[in-house]
């Protein structure tokens, strides 16, 4: 499918079916190709949590509304961030740079991030959104449907998952084959009300 395609069609689906199965080099493919998706200073904040374990899927369903994608889908994936990756050995995420350009960045990752929790959990739910929707749109790519999903229990889940203390919870991306047609689009706000030009007003 064409990326313009992918952006037009892609629908959050609420009925996947439970017995088909993605290929693991599909999956491999998938996240890796969520790997691409840009963070600030290059902190690669974001954690892709697979969940496959059936009994763990059941808990999560239970914590999160027995909102039935959760295990239906063929692939279940948490979005999770590291709130500190940008204070966990900085030089590895500029290692390729010119030394001239190490010597710059590396140092200006902890004088933005160190002193301001709120940035850091800004940041992160920045990065894992963008990594999501690229998780999403490669899934349409490749022939499947997905649904971003909250609506879960945060302190639940983190329990069930073992979420180290210094990880957050962005949001979970269900993926597979739809078992039926998303509905219609339930309301688009007009491009002229959501697409502004310098200022409002």
């Amino acid at each position: 499918m064409h990326g313009l395609d992918a952006v037009k069609q892609r629908r959050s689906v609420k009925y996947f079916d439970p017995d088909f199965v993605i290929p693991d080099n599909e999956i491999k493919e998938l996240l890796s190709l969520s790997l691409l998706s840009p963070t600030a200073f290059n902190i690669q904040n974001w954690r892709f949590l697979v969940v496959d374990d059936p009994q763990l899927r059941q808990e999560l369903c239970t914590a999160s509304a027995e909102q039935a994608q959760i295990t239906d889908c063929s692939l279940l994936v948490l979005i999770c961030a590291d709130l500190m990756a940008w204070g966990k050995n900085p030089q590895r995420y500029w290692r390729n740079a010119p030394q001239e350009v190490q010597e710059i960045m590396v140092p200006m990752i902890g004088e933005f991030f160190e002193h301001d929790q709120q940035l850091q959990r800004d940041e992160a739910m920045r990065s894992c959104g963008i990594a999501a929707q690229t998780l999403m749109l490669s899934a349409k790519t490749m022939g499947y449907d997905s649904c971003p999903m909250d609506g879960f229990d945060g302190d639940k889940v983190a329990e069930l998952v073992k979420l180290p203390d210094d990880h957050c919870i962005s949001l979970f991306v269900a993926i597979g084959k739809a078992l039926q047609p998303a509905r219609e689009r339930a309301g688009q706000l007009a491009y002229e009300e959501v697409v502004l030009r310098n200022r409002f007003g």
